[in-house]
């Protein structure tokens, strides 16, 4: 589920729900090969998607200078962060 700034602090900082949080770009090759890896982690796990190009600002305030970037949230804060392809288990490891 693609998310925009008010979404995401409803959904994932105000909610403090367990998930995973998926910064990516249209147009970014290696954002595009990990969307398998995603939707198969989204049958377990909550995920969300940010388009960064659309919520530039909420990037930023994650200090995200390089996508895809991925970062687990619990308890309505930033748990880890993966930047990078990364495989299936690397994600799961994030909320660990």
């Amino acid at each position: 589920m693609n998310l925009n700034n008010e979404e995401f602090q409803k959904r994932v900082i105000d909610g403090k729900e367990e998930c995973i949080v998926d910064f990516y770009a249209d147009w970014c090759g290696p954002c595009q090969m990990m969307m398998p890896v995603m939707e198969e982690i989204a049958k377990e796990h909550t995920v969300y998607k940010i388009n960064v190009d659309d919520e530039n600002e909420l990037a930023l305030s994650f200090g995200i200078m390089s996508i895809p970037c991925i970062i687990s949230f619990k308890d309505g804060k930033e748990y880890k962060k993966q930047v990078g392809m990364c495989s299936k288990s690397e994600i799961e490891d994030l909320l660990k």
